[in-house]
Protein backbone atom coordinates (compact mmCIF):
# COMPACT_ATOMS: atom_id res chain seq x y z
CA UNK A 1 0.00 0.00 0.00
CA UNK A 2 1.47 3.36 -1.00
CA UNK A 3 1.08 6.33 1.32
CA UNK A 4 2.31 9.87 0.85
CA UNK A 5 5.22 10.69 3.12
CA UNK A 6 4.81 13.71 5.38
CA UNK A 7 7.92 15.49 6.67
CA UNK A 8 7.75 16.86 10.23
CA UNK A 9 10.28 18.82 12.22
CA UNK A 10 9.29 16.97 15.41
CA UNK A 11 8.35 13.28 15.42
CA UNK A 12 4.68 12.64 16.19
CA UNK A 13 4.08 10.10 19.00
CA UNK A 14 1.87 7.19 17.99
CA UNK A 15 0.08 4.25 19.61
CA UNK A 16 -0.84 1.07 17.74
CA UNK A 17 -3.96 -0.98 18.50
CA UNK A 18 -4.28 -4.55 17.17
CA UNK A 19 -7.17 -6.95 17.70
CA UNK A 20 -8.17 -10.49 16.69
CA UNK A 21 -11.50 -12.13 17.45
CA UNK A 22 -10.19 -15.06 19.53
CA UNK A 23 -7.02 -16.54 21.02
CA UNK A 24 -6.79 -19.19 18.29
CA UNK A 25 -6.24 -16.46 15.67
CA UNK A 26 -3.58 -15.03 17.94
CA UNK A 27 -1.62 -18.29 18.26
CA UNK A 28 -2.32 -20.08 14.96
CA UNK A 29 -2.96 -17.26 12.49
CA UNK A 30 -0.36 -14.75 13.75
CA UNK A 31 -2.98 -12.03 13.21
CA UNK A 32 -1.64 -9.66 15.86
CA UNK A 33 1.93 -9.81 14.54
CA UNK A 34 0.88 -9.07 10.95
CA UNK A 35 -1.34 -6.15 12.04
CA UNK A 36 1.44 -4.67 14.13
CA UNK A 37 3.90 -5.04 11.23
CA UNK A 38 1.63 -3.16 8.81
CA UNK A 39 0.88 -0.42 11.37
CA UNK A 40 4.59 0.09 12.06
CA UNK A 41 5.25 0.40 8.32
CA UNK A 42 2.51 3.03 8.14
CA UNK A 43 4.02 4.92 11.08
CA UNK A 44 7.53 4.84 9.54
CA UNK A 45 6.25 6.22 6.24
CA UNK A 46 4.68 9.17 8.07
CA UNK A 47 7.56 9.72 10.42
CA UNK A 48 5.61 8.71 13.54
CA UNK A 49 7.43 7.37 16.60
CA UNK A 50 5.59 4.39 18.07
CA UNK A 51 5.52 4.52 21.87
CA UNK A 52 3.34 1.52 22.71
CA UNK A 53 1.40 -1.34 21.11
CA UNK A 54 -1.89 -2.49 22.70
CA UNK A 55 -3.13 -5.94 21.58
CA UNK A 56 -6.52 -7.59 22.19
CA UNK A 57 -7.83 -11.09 21.46
CA UNK A 58 -11.53 -10.51 22.12
CA UNK A 59 -14.46 -10.20 19.75
CA UNK A 60 -15.31 -6.73 18.49
CA UNK A 61 -19.04 -7.15 19.12
CA UNK A 62 -18.65 -6.28 22.79
CA UNK A 63 -18.33 -2.92 24.46
CA UNK A 64 -14.86 -1.47 23.88
CA UNK A 65 -14.52 -0.99 27.65
CA UNK A 66 -14.61 -4.79 28.01
CA UNK A 67 -11.43 -5.10 25.95
CA UNK A 68 -8.33 -5.19 28.20
CA UNK A 69 -6.08 -3.71 25.50
CA UNK A 70 -8.45 -0.82 24.78
CA UNK A 71 -8.84 -0.03 28.48
CA UNK A 72 -5.06 -0.03 28.84
CA UNK A 73 -4.72 2.39 25.89
CA UNK A 74 -7.27 4.83 27.32
CA UNK A 75 -5.56 4.65 30.72
CA UNK A 76 -2.21 5.33 29.02
CA UNK A 77 -3.64 8.43 27.31
CA UNK A 78 -5.05 9.63 30.65
CA UNK A 79 -1.61 9.27 32.19
CA UNK A 80 -0.05 11.25 29.32
CA UNK A 81 -2.35 14.24 29.45
CA UNK A 82 -1.11 17.19 27.45
CA UNK A 83 0.83 15.06 24.97
CA UNK A 84 -0.52 14.64 21.45
CA UNK A 85 -0.89 11.08 20.11
CA UNK A 86 -1.95 9.38 16.90
CA UNK A 87 -3.81 6.09 17.38
CA UNK A 88 -3.24 3.74 14.42
CA UNK A 89 -5.63 0.90 13.43
CA UNK A 90 -5.07 -1.71 10.74
CA UNK A 91 -8.73 -1.77 9.68
CA UNK A 92 -11.86 0.15 10.64
CA UNK A 93 -13.47 -3.13 11.76
CA UNK A 94 -10.77 -3.42 14.42
CA UNK A 95 -11.95 -0.09 15.81
CA UNK A 96 -15.55 -1.14 16.60
CA UNK A 97 -18.15 -3.29 14.86
CA UNK A 98 -21.06 -1.58 16.56
CA UNK A 99 -22.26 1.85 15.46
CA UNK A 100 -23.05 3.04 18.99
CA UNK A 101 -19.70 1.89 20.38
CA UNK A 102 -17.89 3.37 17.35
CA UNK A 103 -19.28 6.83 18.05
CA UNK A 104 -18.58 6.56 21.79
CA UNK A 105 -15.00 5.42 21.18
CA UNK A 106 -14.37 8.31 18.79
CA UNK A 107 -15.62 10.65 21.50
CA UNK A 108 -13.31 9.05 24.11
CA UNK A 109 -10.26 9.65 21.90
CA UNK A 110 -11.35 13.20 21.07
CA UNK A 111 -11.70 14.08 24.77
CA UNK A 112 -8.12 12.89 25.33
CA UNK A 113 -6.77 14.88 22.36
CA UNK A 114 -5.83 11.78 20.35
CA UNK A 115 -6.18 11.61 16.56
CA UNK A 116 -7.33 8.36 14.92
CA UNK A 117 -5.81 7.08 11.69
CA UNK A 118 -6.58 3.89 9.79
CA UNK A 119 -4.62 2.12 7.04
CA UNK A 120 -7.60 1.62 4.74
CA UNK A 121 -9.85 4.53 5.71
CA UNK A 122 -9.29 8.27 5.96
CA UNK A 123 -11.13 10.00 8.80
CA UNK A 124 -12.43 13.43 7.78
CA UNK A 125 -13.83 16.00 10.18
CA UNK A 126 -16.64 17.12 7.87
CA UNK A 127 -20.37 16.32 7.57
CA UNK A 128 -19.70 14.11 4.54
CA UNK A 129 -16.74 12.39 6.21
CA UNK A 130 -18.71 11.68 9.42
CA UNK A 131 -21.64 10.36 7.35
CA UNK A 132 -19.44 7.93 5.42
CA UNK A 133 -17.72 6.88 8.64
CA UNK A 134 -21.10 6.15 10.27
CA UNK A 135 -22.27 4.18 7.23
CA UNK A 136 -19.13 2.03 7.26
CA UNK A 137 -19.47 1.45 11.02
CA UNK A 138 -23.14 0.45 10.49
CA UNK A 139 -22.07 -1.88 7.69
CA UNK A 140 -19.58 -3.54 10.06
CA UNK A 141 -22.32 -3.98 12.66
CA UNK A 142 -24.61 -5.49 10.01
CA UNK A 143 -21.94 -8.00 8.96
CA UNK A 144 -21.27 -8.96 12.56
CA UNK A 145 -24.95 -9.49 13.36
CA UNK A 146 -25.50 -11.47 10.14
CA UNK A 147 -22.52 -13.68 10.93
CA UNK A 148 -23.82 -14.17 14.45
CA UNK A 149 -27.26 -15.13 13.13
CA UNK A 150 -25.77 -17.66 10.72
CA UNK A 151 -23.66 -19.22 13.47
CA UNK A 152 -26.68 -19.51 15.79
CA UNK A 153 -28.80 -21.02 13.01
CA UNK A 154 -26.16 -23.64 12.25
CA UNK A 155 -25.65 -24.45 15.93
CA UNK A 156 -29.41 -24.68 16.48
CA UNK A 157 -29.74 -27.09 13.57
CA UNK A 158 -27.00 -29.25 15.05
CA UNK A 159 -28.75 -29.35 18.43
CA UNK A 160 -32.06 -30.25 16.75
CA UNK A 161 -30.27 -33.21 15.13
CA UNK A 162 -28.98 -34.40 18.52
CA UNK A 163 -25.48 -32.88 18.73
CA UNK A 164 -23.99 -30.90 21.62
CA UNK A 165 -22.52 -27.63 20.28
CA UNK A 166 -21.43 -25.71 23.37
CA UNK A 167 -18.21 -25.78 25.38
CA UNK A 168 -17.67 -29.43 26.39
CA UNK A 169 -18.81 -30.14 29.97
CA UNK A 170 -16.45 -31.64 32.52
CA UNK A 171 -15.90 -35.31 31.72
CA UNK A 172 -16.24 -34.86 27.95
CA UNK A 173 -14.09 -33.56 25.12
CA UNK A 174 -14.71 -33.03 21.41
CA UNK A 175 -13.38 -35.52 18.88
CA UNK A 176 -13.69 -35.62 15.09
CA UNK A 177 -15.87 -38.44 13.78
CA UNK A 178 -16.27 -39.40 10.11
CA UNK A 179 -20.01 -39.84 10.38
CA UNK A 180 -20.99 -37.23 12.96
CA UNK A 181 -18.27 -34.61 12.59
CA UNK A 182 -17.48 -32.90 15.90
CA UNK A 183 -18.77 -35.26 18.60
CA UNK A 184 -18.53 -35.42 22.39
CA UNK A 185 -16.55 -38.39 23.74
CA UNK A 186 -15.81 -39.49 27.30
CA UNK A 187 -12.68 -38.07 28.89
CA UNK A 188 -11.36 -40.63 31.34
CA UNK A 189 -10.85 -40.97 34.23
CA UNK A 190 -12.91 -37.85 34.97
CA UNK A 191 -16.00 -39.28 33.23
CA UNK A 192 -16.08 -42.32 35.54
CA UNK A 193 -15.75 -40.10 38.62
CA UNK A 194 -18.66 -37.91 37.50
CA UNK A 195 -20.82 -40.96 36.74
CA UNK A 196 -20.19 -42.27 40.26
CA UNK A 197 -21.06 -38.87 41.75
CA UNK A 198 -24.31 -38.53 39.79
CA UNK A 199 -25.44 -42.10 40.49
CA UNK A 200 -24.53 -41.70 44.16
CA UNK A 201 -26.67 -38.58 44.48
CA UNK A 202 -29.61 -40.23 42.71
CA UNK A 203 -29.43 -43.40 44.85
CA UNK A 204 -29.08 -41.59 48.17
CA UNK A 205 -25.46 -42.53 48.73
CA UNK A 206 -24.76 -38.79 48.80
CA UNK A 207 -27.57 -37.12 50.70
CA UNK A 208 -26.73 -33.56 49.68
CA UNK A 209 -24.81 -31.54 47.12
CA UNK A 210 -22.21 -30.90 49.81
CA UNK A 211 -21.42 -34.62 50.00
CA UNK A 212 -21.08 -34.73 46.21
CA UNK A 213 -18.72 -31.77 46.47
CA UNK A 214 -16.57 -33.52 49.08
CA UNK A 215 -16.48 -36.68 47.01
CA UNK A 216 -15.24 -34.77 43.94
CA UNK A 217 -12.64 -32.95 46.02
CA UNK A 218 -11.36 -36.29 47.35
CA UNK A 219 -10.69 -37.61 43.84
CA UNK A 220 -7.33 -36.35 42.56
CA UNK A 221 -8.27 -36.91 38.90
CA UNK A 222 -11.19 -34.47 39.05
CA UNK A 223 -10.20 -30.90 37.99
CA UNK A 224 -10.21 -28.45 40.90
CA UNK A 225 -10.38 -24.67 41.18
CA UNK A 226 -7.00 -23.29 42.13
CA UNK A 227 -4.20 -24.95 44.07
CA UNK A 228 -6.32 -25.51 47.19
CA UNK A 229 -8.27 -28.37 45.58
CA UNK A 230 -11.62 -26.59 45.86
CA UNK A 231 -14.76 -27.49 43.88
CA UNK A 232 -17.29 -24.65 43.72
CA UNK A 233 -20.87 -25.57 44.79
CA UNK A 234 -22.30 -23.97 41.63
CA UNK A 235 -20.20 -26.37 39.54
CA UNK A 236 -21.72 -29.32 41.40
CA UNK A 237 -25.28 -28.06 40.87
CA UNK A 238 -24.60 -27.41 37.18
CA UNK A 239 -23.38 -31.00 36.75
CA UNK A 240 -26.48 -32.38 38.50
CA UNK A 241 -28.82 -30.41 36.22
CA UNK A 242 -27.19 -31.06 32.83
CA UNK A 243 -29.07 -33.62 30.66
CA UNK A 244 -25.95 -34.02 28.53
CA UNK A 245 -24.60 -36.52 31.08
CA UNK A 246 -27.66 -38.70 30.40
CA UNK A 247 -26.98 -38.64 26.64
CA UNK A 248 -29.50 -35.88 25.80
CA UNK A 249 -29.14 -32.34 24.43
CA UNK A 250 -31.27 -29.21 24.63
CA UNK A 251 -31.11 -25.47 23.95
CA UNK A 252 -34.01 -23.72 25.76
CA UNK A 253 -32.85 -20.24 24.68
CA UNK A 254 -33.21 -21.33 21.04
CA UNK A 255 -36.53 -23.14 21.57
CA UNK A 256 -34.97 -26.62 21.23
CA UNK A 257 -36.47 -29.07 23.74
CA UNK A 258 -34.60 -32.03 25.20
CA UNK A 259 -33.85 -34.83 22.74
CA UNK A 260 -31.66 -37.91 22.37
CA UNK A 261 -28.04 -37.09 21.56
CA UNK A 262 -25.45 -39.00 19.57
CA UNK A 263 -22.77 -39.00 22.28
CA UNK A 264 -22.23 -41.72 24.89
CA UNK A 265 -24.04 -41.01 28.20
CA UNK A 266 -22.51 -41.32 31.66
CA UNK A 267 -25.84 -42.16 33.35
CA UNK A 268 -29.27 -43.23 32.12
CA UNK A 269 -32.13 -40.78 31.68
CA UNK A 270 -34.11 -42.28 34.58
CA UNK A 271 -31.23 -41.48 36.93
CA UNK A 272 -31.12 -37.92 35.59
CA UNK A 273 -34.85 -37.45 36.20
CA UNK A 274 -34.47 -38.82 39.72
CA UNK A 275 -31.77 -36.23 40.35
CA UNK A 276 -34.08 -33.44 39.15
CA UNK A 277 -36.81 -34.66 41.50
CA UNK A 278 -34.38 -34.55 44.42
CA UNK A 279 -33.16 -31.07 43.45
CA UNK A 280 -36.70 -29.71 43.19
CA UNK A 281 -37.73 -31.22 46.52
CA UNK A 282 -34.83 -30.32 48.78
CA UNK A 283 -33.19 -27.11 49.93
CA UNK A 284 -29.52 -26.68 49.18
CA UNK A 285 -27.45 -27.23 52.33
CA UNK A 286 -24.34 -25.09 52.83
CA UNK A 287 -21.00 -26.79 53.35
CA UNK A 288 -19.81 -27.42 56.91
CA UNK A 289 -16.09 -27.28 57.57
CA UNK A 290 -16.32 -29.47 60.70
CA UNK A 291 -17.54 -32.58 58.84
CA UNK A 292 -14.44 -34.29 57.53
CA UNK A 293 -12.24 -37.34 57.92
CA UNK A 294 -11.37 -36.35 61.50
CA UNK A 295 -14.88 -37.32 62.65
CA UNK A 296 -16.36 -39.97 60.31
CA UNK A 297 -19.16 -40.89 62.76
CA UNK A 298 -20.61 -37.41 62.97
CA UNK A 299 -24.30 -37.75 62.14
CA UNK A 300 -24.28 -41.52 62.80
CA UNK A 301 -24.06 -41.45 66.61
CA UNK A 302 -26.84 -40.01 68.79
CA UNK A 303 -26.93 -39.06 72.45
CA UNK A 304 -28.86 -41.66 74.45
CA UNK A 305 -30.32 -39.01 76.78
CA UNK A 306 -31.98 -36.80 74.15
CA UNK A 307 -31.76 -38.83 70.92
CA UNK A 308 -30.14 -35.98 68.96
CA UNK A 309 -27.02 -36.53 66.81
CA UNK A 310 -23.74 -35.75 68.54
CA UNK A 311 -21.42 -33.01 67.38
CA UNK A 312 -17.62 -33.08 67.50
CA UNK A 313 -14.68 -30.78 68.13
CA UNK A 314 -10.97 -30.46 68.80
CA UNK A 315 -9.92 -29.32 72.27
CA UNK A 316 -6.54 -27.77 72.97
CA UNK A 317 -4.55 -29.33 75.79
CA UNK A 318 -1.24 -28.35 77.30
CA UNK A 319 0.86 -30.05 74.63
CA UNK A 320 -1.51 -31.06 71.83
CA UNK A 321 -5.10 -31.10 70.59
CA UNK A 322 -7.61 -33.79 71.56
CA UNK A 323 -10.60 -35.00 69.56
CA UNK A 324 -14.01 -35.37 71.23
CA UNK A 325 -17.62 -36.17 70.44
CA UNK A 326 -20.28 -34.46 72.54
CA UNK A 327 -23.95 -33.58 72.74
CA UNK A 328 -24.79 -29.90 72.26
CA UNK A 329 -28.59 -30.09 72.70
CA UNK A 330 -30.04 -27.50 75.14
CA UNK A 331 -31.47 -28.91 78.40
CA UNK A 332 -29.88 -32.33 77.77
CA UNK A 333 -28.35 -34.09 80.80
CA UNK A 334 -25.22 -34.82 78.77
CA UNK A 335 -24.82 -31.39 77.23
CA UNK A 336 -21.19 -30.38 76.57
CA UNK A 337 -19.87 -33.52 78.34
CA UNK A 338 -17.03 -34.61 76.09
CA UNK A 339 -16.40 -38.23 75.12
CA UNK A 340 -13.00 -39.19 73.64
CA UNK A 341 -13.11 -39.91 69.95
CA UNK A 342 -11.43 -43.31 70.38
CA UNK A 343 -14.20 -44.47 72.74
CA UNK A 344 -16.92 -43.54 70.25
CA UNK A 345 -15.22 -44.90 67.14
CA UNK A 346 -13.86 -48.13 68.68
CA UNK A 347 -17.33 -48.97 69.96
CA UNK A 348 -18.93 -48.32 66.57
CA UNK A 349 -16.35 -50.52 64.87
CA UNK A 350 -17.14 -53.29 67.34
CA UNK A 351 -20.82 -52.99 66.41
CA UNK A 352 -19.98 -53.34 62.72
CA UNK A 353 -17.85 -56.41 63.42
CA UNK A 354 -20.90 -58.14 64.87
CA UNK A 355 -22.78 -57.67 61.58
CA UNK A 356 -21.08 -60.66 59.98
CA UNK A 357 -23.48 -63.54 59.24
CA UNK A 358 -22.34 -67.16 59.01
CA UNK A 359 -21.03 -68.38 55.66
CA UNK A 360 -23.93 -70.84 55.10
CA UNK A 361 -26.36 -67.92 55.38
CA UNK A 362 -24.43 -65.97 52.76
CA UNK A 363 -24.47 -68.97 50.42
CA UNK A 364 -28.19 -69.33 50.95
CA UNK A 365 -28.66 -65.64 50.13
CA UNK A 366 -26.58 -66.10 46.96
CA UNK A 367 -28.85 -68.96 45.83
CA UNK A 368 -31.95 -66.86 46.55
CA UNK A 369 -30.55 -63.94 44.55
CA UNK A 370 -29.88 -66.19 41.57
CA UNK A 371 -33.44 -67.55 41.66
CA UNK A 372 -34.83 -64.03 41.82
CA UNK A 373 -32.60 -63.02 38.92
CA UNK A 374 -34.01 -65.81 36.76
CA UNK A 375 -37.53 -64.75 37.76
CA UNK A 376 -36.76 -61.19 36.77
CA UNK A 377 -35.66 -62.30 33.31
CA UNK A 378 -39.03 -63.94 32.72
CA UNK A 379 -40.96 -60.95 34.07
CA UNK A 380 -38.92 -58.48 32.01
CA UNK A 381 -40.48 -59.59 28.72
CA UNK A 382 -43.99 -59.09 30.07
CA UNK A 383 -43.09 -55.69 31.47
CA UNK A 384 -41.65 -54.68 28.10
CA UNK A 385 -45.04 -55.15 26.44
CA UNK A 386 -46.66 -52.95 29.09
CA UNK A 387 -44.04 -50.22 28.62
CA UNK A 388 -44.50 -50.21 24.85
CA UNK A 389 -48.23 -49.67 25.36
CA UNK A 390 -47.51 -46.75 27.71
CA UNK A 391 -45.10 -45.21 25.17
CA UNK A 392 -47.77 -45.38 22.46
CA UNK A 393 -50.21 -43.69 24.84
CA UNK A 394 -47.75 -40.84 25.45
CA UNK A 395 -47.21 -40.43 21.70
CA UNK A 396 -50.99 -40.11 21.18
CA UNK A 397 -51.20 -37.46 23.92
CA UNK A 398 -48.32 -35.54 22.37
CA UNK A 399 -49.90 -35.61 18.93
CA UNK A 400 -53.23 -34.40 20.34
CA UNK A 401 -51.50 -31.45 22.02
CA UNK A 402 -49.67 -30.60 18.78
CA UNK A 403 -53.00 -30.51 16.96
CA UNK A 404 -54.37 -28.13 19.60
CA UNK A 405 -51.35 -25.80 19.28
CA UNK A 406 -52.15 -25.33 15.58
CA UNK A 407 -55.62 -23.99 16.46
CA UNK A 408 -54.55 -22.01 19.54
CA UNK A 409 -54.17 -18.22 19.35
CA UNK A 410 -53.34 -17.29 22.96
CA UNK A 411 -49.65 -17.13 23.81
CA UNK A 412 -50.27 -18.39 27.35
CA UNK A 413 -52.23 -21.39 26.07
CA UNK A 414 -49.52 -22.22 23.53
CA UNK A 415 -46.88 -21.97 26.25
CA UNK A 416 -48.89 -24.31 28.50
CA UNK A 417 -49.22 -26.83 25.64
CA UNK A 418 -45.48 -26.65 24.94
CA UNK A 419 -44.63 -27.23 28.62
CA UNK A 420 -46.96 -30.23 28.71
CA UNK A 421 -45.41 -31.65 25.53
CA UNK A 422 -41.94 -31.26 27.02
CA UNK A 423 -43.00 -33.24 30.12
CA UNK A 424 -44.55 -35.96 27.96
CA UNK A 425 -41.36 -36.19 25.91
CA UNK A 426 -39.29 -36.60 29.06
CA UNK A 427 -41.61 -39.35 30.27
CA UNK A 428 -41.33 -41.03 26.89
CA UNK A 429 -37.51 -40.91 26.96
CA UNK A 430 -37.48 -42.42 30.45
CA UNK A 431 -39.82 -45.25 29.38
CA UNK A 432 -37.77 -45.95 26.25
CA UNK A 433 -34.56 -46.27 28.26
CA UNK A 434 -36.34 -48.37 30.88
CA UNK A 435 -37.63 -50.66 28.15
CA UNK A 436 -34.17 -51.05 26.61
CA UNK A 437 -32.51 -51.75 29.97
CA UNK A 438 -35.29 -53.85 31.44
CA UNK A 439 -33.80 -57.29 30.83
CA UNK A 440 -30.58 -57.75 32.86
CA UNK A 441 -27.48 -59.29 31.33
CA UNK A 442 -25.15 -61.87 32.87
CA UNK A 443 -22.61 -59.10 33.37
CA UNK A 444 -25.15 -57.10 35.34
CA UNK A 445 -25.70 -60.13 37.57
CA UNK A 446 -22.05 -60.31 38.56
CA UNK A 447 -21.74 -56.53 38.90
CA UNK A 448 -24.80 -56.12 41.11
CA UNK A 449 -25.10 -59.34 43.14
CA UNK A 450 -21.48 -60.04 44.07
CA UNK A 451 -20.69 -56.57 45.56
CA UNK A 452 -23.95 -56.69 47.51
CA UNK A 453 -23.15 -60.14 48.90
CA UNK A 454 -19.61 -59.06 49.76
CA UNK A 455 -21.06 -56.16 51.70
CA UNK A 456 -23.57 -58.37 53.54
CA UNK A 457 -20.88 -60.95 54.30
CA UNK A 458 -18.46 -58.53 55.92
CA UNK A 459 -19.38 -54.82 56.13
CA UNK A 460 -16.62 -54.29 58.67
CA UNK A 461 -13.95 -55.28 56.17
CA UNK A 462 -15.21 -52.72 53.64
CA UNK A 463 -15.44 -50.05 56.34
CA UNK A 464 -11.91 -50.73 57.58
CA UNK A 465 -10.30 -50.53 54.11
CA UNK A 466 -12.52 -47.82 52.62
CA UNK A 467 -12.08 -44.07 52.26
CA UNK A 468 -14.03 -41.46 54.22
CA UNK A 469 -16.85 -41.52 51.65
CA UNK A 470 -16.98 -45.33 51.58
CA UNK A 471 -17.14 -45.46 55.39
CA UNK A 472 -20.10 -43.13 55.47
CA UNK A 473 -21.81 -45.22 52.79
CA UNK A 474 -21.28 -48.43 54.80
CA UNK A 475 -22.78 -46.84 57.91
CA UNK A 476 -25.75 -45.55 55.94
CA UNK A 477 -26.41 -48.95 54.37
CA UNK A 478 -25.95 -50.95 57.58
CA UNK A 479 -27.78 -48.78 60.13
CA UNK A 480 -31.44 -47.82 59.88
CA UNK A 481 -31.04 -45.29 62.70
CA UNK A 482 -28.04 -43.57 64.31
CA UNK A 483 -26.30 -45.55 67.03
CA UNK A 484 -27.35 -44.43 70.50
CA UNK A 485 -24.47 -43.93 72.92
CA UNK A 486 -24.75 -43.69 76.70
CA UNK A 487 -21.85 -42.05 78.54
CA UNK A 488 -21.96 -44.58 81.37
CA UNK A 489 -22.99 -47.79 79.59
CA UNK A 490 -21.73 -47.40 76.02
CA UNK A 491 -23.66 -48.29 72.87
CA UNK A 492 -27.24 -49.50 72.93
CA UNK A 493 -28.49 -52.28 70.63
CA UNK A 494 -27.96 -51.21 67.02
CA UNK A 495 -30.97 -50.90 64.74
CA UNK A 496 -29.81 -52.39 61.46
CA UNK A 497 -31.28 -52.21 57.97
CA UNK A 498 -33.62 -54.83 56.53
CA UNK A 499 -31.03 -57.21 54.91
CA UNK A 500 -29.15 -57.62 58.20
CA UNK A 501 -32.41 -58.11 60.09
CA UNK A 502 -33.40 -60.91 57.70
CA UNK A 503 -30.02 -62.65 58.04
CA UNK A 504 -30.23 -62.31 61.82
CA UNK A 505 -33.69 -63.88 61.81
CA UNK A 506 -32.42 -66.81 59.73
CA UNK A 507 -29.50 -67.37 62.08
CA UNK A 508 -31.78 -67.55 65.14
CA UNK A 509 -34.32 -70.00 63.64
CA UNK A 510 -34.28 -73.56 65.03
CA UNK A 511 -35.92 -75.26 62.05
CA UNK A 512 -36.00 -74.81 58.35
CA UNK A 513 -37.44 -76.89 55.51
CA UNK A 514 -38.73 -80.46 55.41
CA UNK A 515 -36.35 -82.91 53.72
CA UNK A 516 -36.28 -86.70 53.09
CA UNK A 517 -38.11 -88.91 53.79
CA UNK A 518 -40.83 -86.20 53.73
CA UNK A 519 -44.46 -86.60 54.60
CA UNK A 520 -46.42 -88.44 51.93
CA UNK A 521 -50.02 -87.39 51.25
CA UNK A 522 -52.52 -89.35 53.32
CA UNK A 523 -50.00 -90.48 55.98
CA UNK A 524 -51.13 -89.78 59.52
CA UNK A 525 -48.53 -89.44 62.27
CA UNK A 526 -49.05 -89.67 66.00
CA UNK A 527 -48.69 -86.51 68.04
CA UNK A 528 -45.13 -86.00 69.16
CA UNK A 529 -43.52 -87.94 66.26
CA UNK A 530 -40.37 -86.26 64.90
CA UNK A 531 -39.28 -86.55 61.23
CA UNK A 532 -35.54 -85.71 60.75
CA UNK A 533 -34.23 -83.91 57.64
CA UNK A 534 -31.46 -85.80 55.80
CA UNK A 535 -31.34 -84.23 52.32
CA UNK A 536 -30.81 -80.57 53.27
CA UNK A 537 -27.67 -79.39 55.05
CA UNK A 538 -29.22 -77.39 57.89
CA UNK A 539 -27.67 -74.35 59.45
CA UNK A 540 -28.90 -75.55 62.83
CA UNK A 541 -30.73 -78.71 63.93
CA UNK A 542 -33.69 -79.16 61.57
CA UNK A 543 -36.80 -81.11 62.59
CA UNK A 544 -40.55 -81.04 62.10
CA UNK A 545 -42.67 -81.99 65.08
CA UNK A 546 -46.30 -82.92 64.43
CA UNK A 547 -48.44 -81.12 66.98
CA UNK A 548 -51.93 -81.87 65.64
CA UNK A 549 -52.45 -85.20 63.82
CA UNK A 550 -55.76 -84.03 62.44
CA UNK A 551 -54.25 -81.02 60.70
Amino acid sequence: MNHAVTHKTEAQSALIYCRVSDKKQKTDGHGLESQEHRCRQYADERGYEVDMVFPDDITGGTDFMERPGMRAMLAYLDAKQGQSYVVIFDDLKRFARNTEFHIKLRREFAERGARVECLNFKFEDSPEGRFIETIIAAQGQLEREQNSRQVVQKMKARVEKGYYVFYPPVGYRYSKDRQHGKLLVREEPVATVIAEALEGYASGRFRSQVEVKRFLESRPEFPKSGSSGYVHPSKVKDMLMKPVYAGYVEAPNWGVSVRKGHHEPLIDFETHERIQTILNGKVYAPARKDINEDFPLRGFVACDDCGEPMTSCWSKGRKKHYAYYLCDTPNCASKRKSIPRAKIEDGAEAVLQTLQPARPLVEMARAMFKDLWALRLSEAEQAKVTLQAQIKGLEKQTQALLDRIVDATSESVIKAYEDRIDKLERQKFALLEKSDNLAPTHRDQSVVIEPALNFLANPWNIYKKGSFTVRQTVLRLALSEPLRFCRNEGYRTAKTTFPFKVLADFSTQKCEMVGDPGIEPGVRLREGVTVPCHTLRPVAHCAIRVRNPAA
